[in-house]
């Protein structure tokens, strides 16, 4: 039973979700601004805050088993630093094939400098609205990874999304580890979205 004060956090977020939204639509030219305030109610009580993605691979194992998982994914209407946080797992466009998504973790964004491992390369700093995405095995070589080592910085507008749950196996499931500021600001996204029965009918493994 999702209790009161959730779901007044859950709205809140749904607001700020649907205000932004409306908001990029109309700097775009999409819509009026007598257009405005219709759009801000449509996206507010149509639709939800997640959405269902399939990802496989063993880049991101152990926290998605290289067998598949089917992840919650919050939705994001902008990436920016005050949404987005270094630690979280991120689905982002995948810079190599502008069709596919990666699944990575955020390891750094703008203002960070960068040190490689290697002498020959020289240190760096993310420009405004790069970010800098790693896989979390760490048994894999930079190319096997395919992330941020092998394809450089990422704009932050390619981040689409923040993964919340993954559903590994139906009896291995839980909330991914993001950081403390995502965690604590997706909780009451999680409680009043999440439905595993519904992920475990849409998991392919």
């Amino acid at each position: 039973m999702v209790s009161l004060s959730t779901w007044f956090r859950y709205i809140a977020h749904k607001l700020e979700y649907s205000v932004s939204l409306s908001w990029k639509s109309y700097k775009r030219g999409q819509i009026t601004d007598r257009e405005m305030g219709d759009a801000v109610w449509k996206n507010l009580f149509q639709g939800k805050l997640t959405y269902l993605h399939w990802n496989k691979g063993e880049e991101m194992a152990p926290t998605i088993g290289p067998q598949g998982g089917t992840l919650l994914v919050r939705k994001l209407p902008a990436a920016d630093p005050t949404r987005v946080f270094v630690g979280d797992v991120v689905v982002v466009k995948d810079p190599q094939k502008s069709d596919d998504y990666l699944v990575r973790r955020l390891a750094a964004i703008e203002g960070y400098e960068m040190i490689s491992k290697e002498e020959k390369d020289e240190p760096f700093i993310l420009d405004k609205d790069e970010c800098w995405v790693l896989a979390d095995n760490e048994n894999l070589k930079a190319k096997e990874a395919k992330d941020s080592r092998t394809f450089g910085p990422v704009p932050m507008t390619d981040i689409v999304g923040r993964v919340i749950y993954c559903l590994r196996t139906a009896v291995d499931h839980g909330p991914v580890q993001n950081s403390h500021f995502s965690m604590k600001k997706d909780s009451p996204v999680l409680e009043v979205e999440l439905d595993v029965d519904e992920m475990a009918k849409n998991h392919k493994a």
